[in-house]
């Protein structure tokens, strides 16, 4: 039986992430069914990509109460606290979140996955790393062994993630950036598209470049 899940976000992320699960439905690799999108800024009824938007964030505990389940793509590069906090003040239990992993991703069988985490096509996840509640790892992204990655975090398409680090909440590592193994990244920290970390990160630090340094703190 499927379960209907509703997405909060639209154009970008939610509309991939919807596109991704459709797909894998269609592979008959996933009980989730797409229903549409929550939006504050759409128009109810309005089509994204091939879904419709089905409500508000505001609606979500009328949808809960009508047995749907949720997947959060409304993340943000520079600084995710707001972000996370509106999603946080919907008050969908762990329980209801829909964890979704594609069937053409890899992940070793002693990675362990969050609720509402989203693991896309090409994906690579090795041994003995924990994703945190409601993080995101885009297409073709590498994630490296023993990582403890922490929630609402967001790995862009094609980051590679080295070994032994920890991972804040709500970081954001942009495309194709690159991160040296037994390294830290603190809450709400951003790495630039295309960087090269080779040195810790602070809280709501933004790093960017190859080596990658200190631009300014998310706003």
């Amino acid at each position: 039986m499927s379960r209907k899940v509703a997405i909060l976000g639209g154009t970008g992320n939610a509309a991939v992430i919807a596109a991704a699960i459709e797909h894998a439905r269609r592979m008959n690799a996933t009980d989730l069914e797409v229903a549409g999108f929550l939006n504050d800024r759409a128009q109810v009824g309005e089509y994204i990509d091939m879904f419709p938007v089905i409500g508000r964030t505001g609606d979500a505990q009328r949808l809960l109460a009508e047995g749907y389940w949720f997947i959060n793509a409304i993340l943000r590069i520079d600084g995710n606290r707001e972000r996370i906090a509106m999603f946080e003040s919907l008050g969908i239990p762990d329980d209801r979140l829909a964890s979704f992993v594609h069937p053409m991703a890899y992940v070793a069988p002693s990675v362990q996955l969050g609720p509402g985490t989203v693991i896309m096509p090409q994906v690579a996840m090795s041994p003995g790393t924990r994703l945190g509640k409601g993080s995101i790892m885009m297409v073709g992204a590498t994630m490296g062994h023993d990582n403890e990655v922490g929630p609402f975090c967001h790995i862009a398409a094609q980051a590679c993630v080295g070994s032994y680090l920890k991972i804040g909440k709500g970081v954001h590592i942009g495309f194709n950036a690159t991160i040296r193994e037994n390294l830290t990244i603190g809450d709400n920290a951003t790495l630039g598209m295309g960087a090269v970390l080779t040195k810790n990160i602070g809280e709501n630090e933004i790093w960017v470049g190859n080596p990658a340094k200190f631009l300014r703190y998310a706003e």
